[in-house]
């Protein structure tokens, strides 16, 4: 049965989400249509742009993302305690970038200059009610779904000349309650292509957030693609990751670490054999958490091991007791995959 979003997301606390939005019955979101011979491809470009632009203004970073032809995929990080950061004229310039005015939108060719802008957004900043609705609406996981969705759903059915829905329901989303559950659905999800035999490598993969971190990284694009992206955590000479000066959060592993993490355990699922774990990877599973004999197990079938939260076992029945429920699909999977 479907649970109420308040209960699954806590609305005034930091938190990590896996969430996903499926076409509705034989829709494509992007990619060629066989039956039809449709190529929606460029509809890939409507998420990422979309994307940046929410990453942007939300105070909700995305940590992963993966795009494939009927669905995608999203990790994201919800930053609550950013949102408290901004002052109300902040609130109202992200607010406004997202849901222009209708004041100052142009007509007949006017154009609003700055100190008009400026005054007219100085008098919503002195709205107290709306700035505290809005300043908790950019921290709300389901407003920057609904950002995302939404326009994308107008958009394809312009395009296709139909009215109704396009999406399946509302969207998926999984509590993500600690580093390891983190990192094995980042995994999971930047290895969405090799898992469905699209691409043969991590980063051969169209449209996923591993992708374009691998080609930022080789400079390979004038505008990197994952400058928005939440930040992995810098390594350190020895020890464990540490945390960026210039970002205020950032993810609890290096990219160095997640690249090799990512790409071997690509080649495994890819080849059919789970194969050897290299020295150099188990450190970063043993300072996860993760049992290193079921990870390649765990990241393959991760959709049918866990539902609503992911985490070790310790963390899973603290939830399950937050929640006031009795069970939660996944205890078996967490005792196998994670220490």
């Amino acid at each position: 049965m479907p649970m109420p979003r308040k209960e699954q997301v806590s609305k005034y606390t930091n938190g990590h989400y896996h969430c996903v939005s499926r076409a509705v019955r034989r829709a494509f979101l992007c990619g060629v249509d066989k039956q039809s011979g449709c190529n929606y491809e460029h509809r890939r470009q409507w998420i990422l742009d979309r994307l940046e632009l929410l990453a942007g203004q939300f105070s909700v970073e995305v940590c992963a993302y993966a795009i494939m032809s009927n669905h995608y995929h999203l990790v994201l990080h919800v930053d609550y305690e950013q949102s408290l950061t901004w002052d109300a004229e902040e609130v109202v310039k992200r607010w406004c970038t997202l849901f222009p005015p209708q004041a100052l939108k142009e007509s007949d060719g006017e154009q609003f200059d700055d100190e008009v802008v400026s005054a007219y957004f100085a008098r919503l900043a002195a709205d107290e009610e709306k700035v505290v609705l809005w300043r908790e609406r950019l921290a709300d996981l389901s407003w920057f779904m609904r950002c995302l969705n939404e326009p994308v759903a107008r958009q394809a059915n312009k395009e296709d000349k139909c009215t109704g829905r396009f999406w399946e329901g509302r969207f998926k989303s999984q509590a993500l309650l600690d580093d390891a559950a983190l990192i094995s659905c980042m995994a999971y999800v930047d290895l969405n292509p090799v898992r469905a035999a699209i691409a043969q490598t991590p980063e051969d993969s169209e449209f996923t957030s591993f992708a374009a971190r691998v080609e930022t990284e080789k400079k390979l694009s004038s505008k990197p693609q994952s400058q928005w992206l939440l930040p992995f955590a810098e390594t350190k000479k020895i020890g464990k990751p540490q945390a960026t000066q210039n970002a205020h959060v950032c993810l609890p592993i290096s990219q160095e670490e997640y690249f090799e993490l990512v790409d071997w355990t690509g080649r495994c699922i890819r080849d059919g054999k789970r194969g050897a774990i290299p020295a150099h990877i188990q450190p970063i599973l043993q300072r996860l958490e993760i049992k290193q004999d079921n990870w390649i197990d765990g990241i393959q079938h991760y959709g049918n091991h866990f539902y609503k939260v992911v985490g070790i076992m310790r963390h899973l029945l603290e939830e399950t007791e937050r929640q006031g429920r009795k069970w939660f699909k996944g205890q078996s999977a967490a005792r196998l995959l994670y220490q």
